[in-house]
């Protein structure tokens, strides 16, 4: 990658951020301040547009809320398209890109303190053409700006702000920026006046800039090719997590702490594979710990986006939906190795939150809650001692004040001045067994005696308003959320979480699916539409593949592998190797770009690697393990330099080095025996496997078209059979479940 330093060199940071002259233009008549309780307070607000109503902008059509948040914006915002550019051309100005997403704390302040604002609508409508853009929807123009973003200034973030030219060329990028300068950060108004500046009088040193700049971004390598990763890079990634690990609160690094659930998921893999204690003790720590900690919602369920300190006290209070999906995988997968009933619970909850927030009556889920109601970020969440007291009777008020650690002075604290605020983030301080014993009850009855109160708390609690709720449904994370759903109605036995996935499913199957196949990205207010790209794939096919080996449809499998076989002819890279995160026939932007590295969502590469070892298991076609490995080797090097940011794919590699298994359950659907077999199939943590149901009785059962090698399997006296292949060897075919997972375990 190019140096910061060259890049900033040729820029023009220089001059547009260069200290505000006076002027008159834009002398502002007000200043934004926060009170103790976060709520933005600006004096003179709602007086300049006393008794008139704004019109709205061009959002007002856009089906996105964060767009339709920006409808009535004094700015006059564009959504992205070609009559935004042609008017930038036709007007001879620059463009501002504004990225941002609706459940987005700082894209709201950046609103309500900018945007909103009529002086600071004539300085931007004065200088720019102005367009607003849904990251959640347009993922892919995202990526490629935040690129931009993070090799101009070094990080990124949102809301993602760039200033480029008519035909998309950035030549100056930054994230959140406030009304007026302050603190050697450039406002929003001189930002603007500068731009026009150097736009109208230096456009030479423009045209450079964006010269250089785009030189710089193609010599920013998407992948570095080598040989497949393997056991080093496994025991590299493990090393550099242990390093990190806090072993205090567990989690990895200091503050702000994020779940990151797949490095969660490469730790249990780890454990299994090498049966290193370490491995498995990070991953109890960091769990336990947040279910303990703020950054889960112990009244209403669900965990938060991440926590702004090293304790999870004090959390960041949107929701995701993609954080309840890998949570639930990671707490699902961590009761299947420890079979502690904590971690099943704290699963339990995570759905019954989404099922009940999140889930749209068409079967679909929603994408994301937000972090403030009223203006204030938390309001909804927290609670003042009082508010306890009143809520509950004076025993279970003393109870839930002692365990939740309610204080009158609050435990949360205004952070400019580090004031106690009197509210309080209900959280524990140690495991409820631990307060049980000093409480001089048995755990069940303190469990019983809390369940009894959270309810009253949370019956209080709807009556507040609540966070704004992004209804918008996404393809990707909802393909997440069915593969957590479906994995947890295995290892649960809940035929309920099954259903819930299953018509997630449809929805998106029918809703969400052109009539060539093809699938699109989002859902909202009756209308589906924008191209699919890599993660939606990858996603929904984990979805498919995990329903299957809940329900054994075999039409959810045919669907995988139609989705494979669409994904690979129009993203696939065949010169080398990975999938490309738009289509081959995607909206042409400044260059189309691959991803590996596995952040807050896993990569659409990674998850795919494992889609493929998976698929190629599941038909026996060794072409599609083959693409599998070509991931690992495309991305090589970019595993090498640190494998820690990549433990999604390495669930790939860990698959791919094996011992691996392949099961063929052969039996009478519904039969008891059938149902003891898979039952002793999903208990233990066994994560490297793939499980056919082959039904008996039927001549040419559509499993055989699928997998061919199943044709010639069947019960034996008329029992359930299990067919196991370890390590690309079969052994004899089994009636007995427990000799069934012996055979599993290498035993």
């Amino acid at each position: 990658m190019v140096a910061r330093t060259a890049i900033m060199a040729v820029m023009l940071a220089a001059a547009i951020t260069a200290p505000p002259r006076p002027t008159q233009a834009f002398e502002n008549p007000g200043v934004i301040t926060m009170n103790v309780n976060h709520e933005r307070v600006r004096p003179e607000a709602g007086m300049e547009n006393a008794g008139k109503a704004r019109q709205p902008n061009r959002l007002i059509h856009e089906k996105s809320p964060y767009l339709l948040q920006h409808a009535y914006n004094p700015v006059d915002w564009y959504p992205w398209g070609d009559e935004a550019f042609e008017k930038a051309r036709k007007e001879d100005k620059p463009i501002l890109l504004s990225i941002g997403y609706s459940t987005c704390h700082w894209c709201h302040v950046m609103e309500h303190e900018s945007f909103e604002d009529e002086e600071v609508a004539r300085a931007l409508n004065d200088a720019f053409v102005s367009i607003k853009v849904d990251r959640e929807e347009r993922p892919d123009i995202d990526h490629i700006y935040m690129t931009v973003c993070q090799m101009l200034t070094g990080s990124g973030g949102w809301p993602l702000n760039i200033i480029m030219t008519p035909d998309k060329k950035p030549f100056f990028a930054g994230t959140y920026f406030p009304r007026e300068s302050r603190y050697g950060r450039i406002g929003v108004i001189d930002l603007a006046r500068n731009v026009k500046e150097v736009w109208t009088n230096n456009r030479q040193v423009v045209t450079e800039s964006v010269g250089k700049v785009m030189s710089a971004l193609r010599q920013v390598p998407d992948d570095l090719p080598g040989e497949s990763p393997g056991n080093g890079e496994l025991h590299k990634a493990f090393l550099e997590l242990a390093q990190r690990y806090d072993p205090g609160y567990g989690g990895f690094g200091q503050a702000p702490k994020f779940p990151t659930p797949h490095n969660l998921l490469f730790l249990l893999r780890q454990w299994k594979r090498s049966g290193h204690g370490r491995a498995l003790e990070m991953v109890e720590k960091t769990l336990q710990s947040m279910r303990m900690g703020g950054i889960y919602d112990h009244v209403g369920f669900g965990f938060h986006r991440y926590s702004t300190d090293r304790e999870w006290l004090v959390p960041h209070f949107e929701k995701m939906l993609y954080d309840q999906a890998m949570l639930l995988a990671a707490y699902t997968e961590a009761f299947q190795a420890t079979g502690k009933s904590e971690y099943a619970s704290t699963a339990h909850e995570i759905i019954t939150y989404v099922l009940r927030d999140m889930t749209s009556p068409e079967g679909g889920f929603y994408s994301a809650e937000d972090a403030d109601s009223e203006g204030v970020e938390g309001k909804f969440y927290v609670w003042k001692a009082s508010e306890i007291r009143h809520a509950l009777d004076p025993v279970a008020a003393e109870l839930v004040t002692q365990v939740l650690n309610v204080k009158e002075s609050g435990n949360y604290r205004e952070e400019a001045t580090g004031h106690p605020t009197g509210d309080n983030i209900l959280h524990l301080s140690k495991p409820l067994s631990e307060t049980a014993k000093g409480l001089n009850m048995t755990e069940a009855d303190l469990r019983e005696l809390l369940e009894t109160a959270r309810k009253k708390l949370f019956d209080v609690r709807e009556k507040r308003v609540h966070p704004h709720k992004d209804d918008k449904i996404l393809t990707d994370w909802n393909g997440l959320m069915i593969a957590a759903l479906a994995k947890a109605a295995q290892v649960f036995d809940e035929p309920g979480y099954a259903e819930a996935a299953s018509r997630a499913a449809d929805f998106v199957l029918k809703t969400l699916r052109r009539p060539d196949g093809r699938l699109l990205h989002r859902y909202r207010d009756g209308s589906a539409g924008l191209p699919a790209h890599v993660d939606d794939y990858a996603f929904m096919i984990w979805g498919l593949l995990e329903l299957y080996e809940t329900d054994f449809r075999v039409d959810r499998l045919q669907t995988a592998l139609e989705l494979n076989a669409l994904f690979l002819e129009h993203f696939w890279d065949s010169a080398n190797g990975g999938f490309f995160f738009t289509a081959d026939d995607a909206e042409n932007l400044l260059m189309r770009k691959k991803e590996i590295y596995d952040g807050a969502v896993p990569s659409g590469n990674s998850v795919a690697a494992l889609n493929l070892l998976r698929l190629g298991r599941i038909t026996a076609n060794p072409d599609l393990e083959k693409k599998a490995e070509q991931i690992g080797r495309a991305f090589s090097g970019n595993v090498a330099q640190l494998p820690s940011a990549h433990t999604q794919l390495l669930l790939a590699i860990d698959f791919g080095l094996g011992p691996s298994n392949e099961v063929v359950v052969a039996g009478s659907p519904g039969g008891d025996d059938a149902a003891a077999m898979l039952k002793a199939l999903r208990k233990p943590f066994l994560p490297n496997k793939v499980v056919l149901f082959r039904p008996s009785g039927e001549p040419a059962p559509a499993i055989v078209g699928v997998a061919p090698y199943t044709a010639n399997q069947h019960g034996i006296d008329g029992k359930a059979t299990a067919y196991v292949c370890r390590g690309y060897n079969c052994e004899l075919p089994t009636t007995d479940p427990a000799k069934m997972v012996e055979l599993l375990a290498g035993k």
